[in-house]
């Protein structure tokens, strides 16, 4: 009994210390793909980053963001041009694991608590 006791302490401390990669300097910049559901319908936006501004293509239209990083992993876009209010509000994203060719993160509007999550792959 002893013995299972033992075992479940070990692992469970093990589970419990276990901390998703998250190394967030390889998508500072570079070429992501990113694809989400939208109107029942999966969509797919190719965005650049570099420096401290990001590009994006969706749709077949392109704008363009400013990029202002927090940290190492969490940054705010800012659309460079928006055409109403709502594009006039800024993304907060955060990056929350990392493998070796994605990275996924939650994103909102600043300011407000509602955050969704997705998952992006840089292109190579």
């Amino acid at each position: 009994m002893k013995k299972a006791l033992y075992l479940f302490i070990i692992i469970f401390t093990a589970i419990g210390c276990y901390e998703p990669q998250r190394e967030c300097e390889p998508f500072k910049n570079g070429r992501f793909r990113f694809n989400t559901i939208l109107n029942n319908q999966e969509i797919t936006t190719t965005f650049t980053r570099q420096g401290s501004l990001e590009i994006e293509v969706f749709n077949d239209k392109t704008d363009s963001s400013s990029v202002r990083w927090l940290n190492n992993c969490e940054y705010i876009l800012k659309k460079l041009h928006p055409k109403n209010k709502a594009e006039e509000k800024s993304v907060h994203i955060k990056i929350i694991s990392t493998t070796d060719s994605t990275y996924t993160f939650t994103y909102g509007l600043v300011g407000q608590t509602q955050k969704s999550k997705g998952t992006a792959f840089k292109i190579k």
